[in-house]
């Protein structure tokens, strides 16, 4: 690790090491709406996991649910989970329409990806958008006397494969709710940076890391920073690889400049020089939970 002593906290974000496509569900990194909303069945409901608890606008022309990504998604499919209690409800979606697509405003302007036939009660329908590129997700149902009642949407983005993903991962010291695993969930924490980010406390020689249960030989790593304040922190932070708990040898330490700036850009971080031999994938010893010796 590094022996300076200093004082930073470390903010890690997206930390990718290529490896699978993986689909992820983005529903719940934005924020959504209702044309009208009916009493408490407030348009966030349909994001909160439980299909028991669900958006409604009341009966009106067009009405419609929409999701705002904060940015430009490529989108796979999207999920609807009907009322589950309901079985008189059951055609209240019959007719609408999954539209993706950059205007907010004119919602019905955004591109169909496809339309509600019917969805039974309590089920959950999948719908291929095949990468239809939008920032609002909208569910809306043409026509008079109509309503949208989605209990649960799902909107599902394929990202290059995270070799980190659900690996163990630890840090030095752990800052409040900012915790390990959300350097490697793929979520940018556009809306609640403290949902998206990792971070250690304030503390001389902090440091985050991930054990790949395996031994790869990796080509590059990929830090995002946080995007609200204080993208300066990261400045001067090393990245090591090795099978080492302790010493290691530094992939790139080009932090300083590179990540000055907060936004979407990932930044890749090349080797400083490349590994010196080809290393094997094999098995880890169950026992270990960290980096392997070779």
């Amino acid at each position: 690790m590094n022996k300076r002593d200093f004082y930073k906290s470390l903010w890690f974000l997206l930390g990718k090491f290529f490896f699978e496509h993986v689909p992820v569900n983005v529903a719940t990194w934005g924020t959504a709406d209702l044309s009208i909303l009916y009493h408490d069945w407030y348009a966030q409901n349909a994001l909160d996991g439980s299909i028991y608890t669900c958006s409604s606008t009341p009966w009106q022309t067009d009405p419609w649910w929409k999701l705002d990504l904060m940015k430009t998604y490529s989108v796979n499919r999207v999920t609807i989970t009907s009322k589950p209690d309901c079985t008189s409800c059951e055609s209240w979606l019959n007719g609408a329409e999954i539209r993706i697509g950059n205007v907010s405003l004119n919602v019905s302007s955004n591109p169909i990806c496809a339309v509600v036939s019917t969805i039974p009660t309590g089920a959950t329908y999948s719908y291929s958008c095949h990468g239809m590129e939008g920032r609002y997700i909208i569910v809306n149902n043409p026509g008079t006397s109509k309503c949208v009642t989605p209990c649960e949407v799902g909107v599902y983005v394929i990202f290059p494969g995270n070799l980190a993903t659900e690996r163990t991962v630890t840090q030095s010291s752990t800052n409040g709710s900012w915790i390990t695993e959300q350097a490697i969930d793929f979520n940018p924490g556009i809306i609640k940076q403290s949902s998206g980010c990792s971070s250690t406390n304030v503390q001389t020689n902090p440091w985050w890391r991930v054990d790949l249960s395996y031994i790869y030989r990796v080509s590059r790593v990929v830090i995002t920073n946080r995007l609200d304040c204080c993208p300066e922190r990261i400045n001067g932070a090393e990245i090591r690889i090795g099978n080492s708990l302790e010493n290691n040898e530094i992939c790139s330490f080009q932090l300083q400049s590179a990540l000055v700036q907060r936004g979407f850009s990932d930044v890749t971080l090349q080797w400083s020089q490349p590994p010196k031999q080809e290393v094997m994938r094999k098995e880890a010893a169950p026992a270990q939970c960290a980096v392997r010796k070779r």
